[in-house]
């Protein structure tokens, strides 16, 4: 979508060497395209907005590696985490009854756990604080985990998504390495992928991936924390760490490299890190105004498997 500047008015088009300005769909990213280069403004509820410069990509065949987003990609549980939202809110109104509306669910998936109670905080709730929102959700989340681990918990919370285990296994046949990055917080992705895996007999997946990135753990007192919350997707940073670091892929080689996404900001996310960006269907990177930065979008696994092996 055009606009004519960016949302800090640092850049205007036609002014200063811009030529256009773009912007997704949800607003969280600007693009701003000069004659050499673009940028990408990356907006942030919490304060703290960046600039990046966005790489050029080429697709290379054979791959060395696959990145993989969890939710909605690998394991199906968006609607578990959405719920987890609305009862955090819930709580902080003391009204259990609590619903949200179909319009509030693009603003409650895809970004970090703080961007998410920060949404519902400004519409439902500006009295209240993110910490206290924070302190609900991990009540919240620590009891469902909890009861699903033990073999209980809310009913279908968390599955496989169709043809992952066909696909991973070809992945691994072909000597791919594989990498595993989400923006959630660790205490919440690993009991997800550890579930599915039990569903697909495939035993510990700290074994099978060669690397897993999450957001890291949750700042709390007496206890280290990460910068999770505040670089998730769209930022670059999860998967720029899950290839340099977890993989031991420079830079230079990134054109090796696919990542496969099913939100807005995932597929920003591994176009400003650099690698080529394959969509899947389900998600809201349509709605998100992000398939025009996929090098290619799908339905299911299975086609992606029968695209990249043709």
């Amino acid at each position: 979508m055009r606009i004519e500047r960016t949302s800090d008015d640092r850049f205007v088009a036609g002014a200063g060497g811009v030529n256009a300005i773009a912007r997704t769909s949800d607003g969280v990213v600007e693009f701003v395209g000069f004659d050499s280069h673009t940028l990408a403004h990356v907006r942030s509820s919490m304060g703290y907005p960046a600039y990046y410069p966005v790489p050029s990509i080429h697709h290379d065949k054979p791959l060395q590696a696959v990145l993989m987003d969890l939710d909605g990609t690998t394991v199906h549980s968006e609607e578990f985490w959405i719920w987890i939202i609305q009862q955090s809110t819930a709580s902080l109104l003391g009204n259990p009854k609590f619903e949200l509306e179909e319009a509030d669910l693009p603003h409650v998936s895809g970004h970090s756990v703080s961007e998410h109670l920060h949404y519902c905080l400004s519409k439902y709730c500006p009295d209240k604080t993110v910490e206290e929102a924070r302190g609900y959700y991990f009540e919240h989340t620590h009891r469902e985990l909890a009861a699903i681990m033990a073999g209980g918990g809310r009913p279908g919370a968390f599955t496989p998504a169709p043809g992952l285990k066909d696909f991973l296994l070809e992945l691994k046949a072909r000597g791919l390495r594989i990498g595993l990055v989400t923006s959630g917080l660790y205490e919440k992705a690993y009991p997800e992928i550890l579930s599915a895996f039990r569903d697909l007999d495939m035993g510990d997946p700290a074994e099978f991936y060669d690397a897993i990135i999450t957001a890291g753990f949750p700042m709390r007192g007496g206890q280290a924390g990460t910068l999770g919350e505040l670089s998730p997707k769209p930022h670059p940073w999860l998967y720029a760490e899950a290839a340099r670091v977890g993989l031991g892929i420079p830079f230079g080689d990134r054109a090796g490299v696919a990542g496969i996404e099913d939100s807005a900001a995932g597929v920003c996310s591994i176009r400003l890190a650099g690698f080529t960006p394959i969509g899947l269907q389900g998600g809201n990177i349509v709605s998100g105004g992000a398939a025009g930065l996929c090098h290619s979008l799908y339905a299911d696994l299975q086609s992606v498997r029968d695209a990249l092996f043709a």
